[in-house]
């Protein structure tokens, strides 16, 4: 039996569920010590709450524990701590104990139960459950390793003085009662009825639609089914009381909130002469689906919304679901630029999230600023970074429609604002196009204007970065434009314009009522219930709406790809008119494109490009080309980076001579239609015969590879490097 001395040899057990219990943890018994006898281990203080839930979801004997008492120290309080001194102590109780009032007629209780000395007395509001629990246990965080937690399970059984089970499926007293299951319902049906009523489902609806789950469940199960009205009627209280304002002074109130929440805010920074503010906010919900949707998948940024109208601006994370809608998993606010702060935070979020899950990694991070440090953010995420252009591509159509008047000129300059970005291919000529759209412009001086101040001074980050990083692709402009939408919406209403120099306001809205909306369409997608009370203006964005149009309505003619029509699904003697089909920069005249948004129309059209390999192909594929063929002209004068390359394409040529074995037994499998249509629209223009239907992915593009003996080795060998590169 080790002592007390030896705590800090004990492994530190991290179990990878989200939640734990006692049994995934091996105990140990110390011999002397204040703790003699009692179980103990050490676990990573961060993962504290995640055992306290999953002690609460114990099958036999349901609870929910309580901090009985806590004590902190501050550090260097200490010259010489114990081996088991600590920075914070807390003491975790069951609810159901320790008092006892269940042989009570009084209410008094009988006095001789045991309690800690530091108790909080007879707790009159909850003597009905009171039943003489002695389950509990202390957590230490320990002052010589802060980031560790020694756990000190005093009772792990829940009986009562006797040695008899008082609650739970074991107790036979409490067969057919509440006290079978938890003291109080979960914290996760409480979450699901605080967004309920920040949608605006009433009460009655509510413990209706909770009656019409349970009966589907086929009765009570736990303590959740139990839910009364007077549980929805102090949460609606709740609710209806709730303010942003707890403090007048808005710096004092931030700081009040932050208190009150502290589980929901993963970096704090308030502001100095010398530090600016930086808050970021995620919930539980969002974690949750941070771990979902953002597993092996990409997160976008969507940064500086706000910058005009509010005190500080929002920096928003988002993820995709399957109907790729885009739902926001974190949010950042500060009183600097986004970019120039990102160290203080991007770490402690990935962190965060890995805490939960260490297996947990994104595909792909999306920047809609190339101000920001991609080192930082390849370091925090670990995956590859990639540029997206639908913040520029939406300022910039959106002041064409507010500065130039004429229609065809508007077309005609959006197209030549995205030649600008298509000539970063070939280097210094995009600074000679930008000189060039000037000069033949010159007459709207609205919109040259905008230019010059806004972006002139900018262009050449943006060059540099389109150069230097991949591109991504389309698919999620139109989920973060949704999203972008529905954010101005709710807070930029006029209502509330008082308002929107106060912080406070700002996080109130965002993790109650703005939360409360993607948790609607989550939920109504999931189970099918309130399908009625969904905004779809919001929950289906234009990519969701285009994959309804149907081909046959699509007018694309190959021969003149200067425009395509769209026969209009309300009015078939309508067609409307996409100019620049299958671009980034393409434009429609229909209404909703007419008020600066992506329409359904301009996707549907790319979707049939890419699928026909018709059109310019999008600057994303054409930089990756021009990244690969850089290399092949330029190979790298450093001998260690030749040798790694060609250690890569031993492996790649070993895989291509098995693959022409198989093709030669004709055990190869085709290629889908899909990748084989890619793979001509990317393949290099080397005068070779194919050797067979191999290629590398270049970033999101397949690269054909052909005849591996017209190559020279040294130019073959550099298309692993290329991979990396645009892998970030």
């Amino acid at each position: 039996m080790p002592r007390m001395e030896d705590i800090l040899n004990l492994p530190v057990q991290d179990p990878p569920s989200s939640e734990f219990s006692a049994d995934h943890i091996k105990w140990v018994k110390v011999d002397g010590g204040r703790q003699g006898g009692d179980d103990i281990a050490v676990i990573p203080y961060a993962r504290v709450d995640d055992f306290v839930k999953g002690e609460s979801s114990n099958a036999e004997c349901p609870a929910s524990f309580r901090i009985e008492s806590r004590r902190k120290r501050p550090e260097g309080s200490i010259s010489k701590p114990r081996v088991d001194g600590y920075l914070e102590y807390t003491l975790y109780w069951c609810s159901y104990g320790p008092e006892d009032y269940r042989d009570s007629e009084s209410g008094i209780g009988d006095g001789t139960n045991i309690k800690p000395a530091s108790g909080k007395g007879s707790r009159p509001g909850r003597r009905h459950m009171m039943r003489g629990c002695l389950c509990h246990f202390t957590v230490k965080r320990l002052y010589t390793r802060p980031l560790l937690a020694l756990i000190i399970y005093n009772q792990r059984k829940h009986v009562d003085k006797t040695g008899t089970p008082c609650h739970g499926i074991l107790d036979r007293d409490a067969v057919g009662t509440r006290a079978m299951y938890a003291p109080r319902i979960s914290e996760e049906l409480r979450q699901k009825v605080m967004f309920m009523l920040y949608v605006g489902i009433s009460l009655d609806n509510i413990i209706q639609h909770h009656t019409e789950v349970m009966q589907r469940h086929g009765g009570p199960h736990n303590r959740d089914d139990f839910l009364t009205r007077n549980d929805v009627r102090n949460m609606e209280r709740i609710t209806r009381n709730s303010s942003h304002e707890l403090q007048e002074n808005d710096e004092c109130s931030v700081r009040m909130w932050v208190q009150r929440h502290q589980k929901h805010v993963f970096c704090f920074q308030d502001k100095t002469c010398s530090e600016p503010f930086v808050l970021g906010i995620q919930t539980d919900w969002q974690l949750q689906q941070m771990l979902h949707y953002g597993h092996n998948s990409s997160i976008s940024f969507h940064s500086t919304f706000g910058s005009k109208k509010l005190k500080y601006p929002l920096c928003s994370l988002l993820v995709f679901d399957s109907s790729q809608n885009a739902i926001p998993v974190a949010w950042v606010i500060t009183s600097s630029f986004i970019s120039h702060d990102i160290h203080n935070w991007i770490g402690l979020l990935s962190n965060r999230v890995r805490t939960k899950d260490p297996q947990w990694r994104p595909n792909t991070v999306l920047l809609d600023d190339p101000s920001f440090d991609i080192s930082i953010v390849r370091e925090a995420f670990q995956c590859r970074v990639l540029l997206c252009l639908w913040h520029v591509r939406r300022a910039w159509i959106k002041a064409l429609l507010k500065k130039c008047c004429n229609f065809d000129m508007q077309r005609e300059m959006f197209k030549q604002l995205g030649w600008i970005l298509y000539c970063t291919r070939s280097g210094p000529n995009a600074f000679d196009a930008v000189e060039e759209f000037m000069q033949v412009f010159v007459d709207q001086r609205g919109f040259m204007e905008y230019f010059k101040t806004r972006w002139l001074p900018n262009i050449g980050m943006w060059v540099n970065a389109i150069k230097s990083l991949s591109l991504a692709s389309q698919d999620p402009y139109a989920a973060i434009e949704s999203y972008h939408l529905r954010l101005k919406s709710k807070l930029f209403n006029e209502h509330h314009s008082n308002f929107w120099q106060r912080s406070d306001w700002l996080i109130h809205i965002l993790t109650t009522e703005f939360q409360s909306l993607y948790w609607l369409d989550q939920y109504s997608i999931e189970t099918g219930y309130f399908e009625n009370l969904r905004d779809k203006f919001f929950s289906t964005n234009a990519w969701y709406k285009a994959l309804r149009l149907p081909d046959v309505d699509v007018i694309l003619d190959e021969q003149n790809l200067h425009l395509a029509k769209v026969i209009s699904q309300s009015d078939r003697n309508f067609v409307y008119t996409i100019w620049n089909p299958g671009s980034e920069f393409s434009f429609c005249d229909c209404p909703w494109s007419r008020l600066g948004n992506l329409c359904k129309h301009v996707i549907k059209v790319a979707m049939l490009c890419k699928g026909r390999q018709v059109a310019r192909p999008l600057l994303a594929a054409q930089v990756y080309r021009q990244t690969l063929l850089t290399l092949l002209q330029n190979p790298p004068d450093d001998p260690l980076v030749l040798d790694h390359a060609i250690l890569h394409v031993v492996r790649l040529q070993q895989d291509i001579k098995g693959l022409e074995d198989l093709s030669n037994s004709g055990l190869l499998p085709p290629l889908p239609t899909d990748v084989n249509s890619q793979i001509s629209e990317n393949s290099l223009a080397f005068s070779a015969s194919p050797l067979i239907s191999c290629f590398v992915w270049i970033g999101d593009c397949p690269i054909s590879i052909y005849d591996i003996k017209a190559w020279d080795l040294q130019a073959i060998s550099l298309i692993p490097l290329a991979t990396e590169l645009s892998n970030g």
